[in-house]
């Protein structure tokens, strides 16, 4: 036998440790595929709002302040919108309506630094003034505005109350009545990131 040639036993043990090696790569590359095609996502990457498909499209849209005055989309590049059309406020509703603006409240402040990146939208009348608010636009809700936040609806459903538009002007994610506002928070913290 010559000198450089390993024992049988030896020459085993490292195909043994080869053919592990490769099938622990191969493996999980099977692995990470199932669970692509599947359809799986990690927790910390799923939208906590029900993503838009297709997304409404504003860009076009006029929107009108409650003042009169016209809410331009180009005048603040890189602004996310949070548009809140509550089924009217008045009555039994302007308890529920007020909540709503609080949570949109502590969503941007929320925010810290990048609060100015976001502008809240309010269809109708505020149910209570805004003291810290800077960034909220109350504007005024129509039947055509409704339609385009729910595209392939002929209206916006009942208790569809907040939805999530990117700075282009495109409706990307629906909030129902009675959402968590800390899923509207981290889905609009992991959008600011990006964009």
């Amino acid at each position: 036998m010559n000198s450089l040639t390993p024992p049988p036993a030896a020459v085993r043990r490292n195909r043994l440790v080869l053919l592990a090696i490769a099938g622990l790569s191969f493996g999980t590359l099977l692995a990470a595929g199932a669970l692509r095609f599947s359809g799986w996502q990690p927790q910390g990457l799923k939208n906590k709002g029900e993503l838009l498909q297709p997304y409404g499209d504003l860009r076009d849209h006029a929107l009108t302040l409650a003042d009169g005055s016209h809410y331009r989309w180009k005048d603040s590049p890189r602004t996310w919108r949070i548009v809140a059309a509550p089924d009217g406020c008045d009555g039994a509703r302007r308890a529920a309506c007020t909540q709503l603006l609080e949570n949109l409240d502590k969503v941007w402040r929320l925010m810290g630094r990048e609060a100015d990146r976001v502008h809240v939208l309010w269809g109708g009348a505020l149910p209570r003034p805004v003291a810290g608010m800077r960034e909220v636009y109350p504007i005024q809700m129509d039947a055509r505005l409704r339609t385009t936040l729910a595209p392939g609806k002929s209206a916006a459903a009942p208790g569809d109350q907040v939805w999530l538009v990117d700075p282009y002007g495109f409706v990307v994610m629906r909030y129902p009545s009675g959402f968590d506002p800390g899923d509207l928070r981290s889905d609009l913290a992991r959008l600011l990131k990006v964009n």
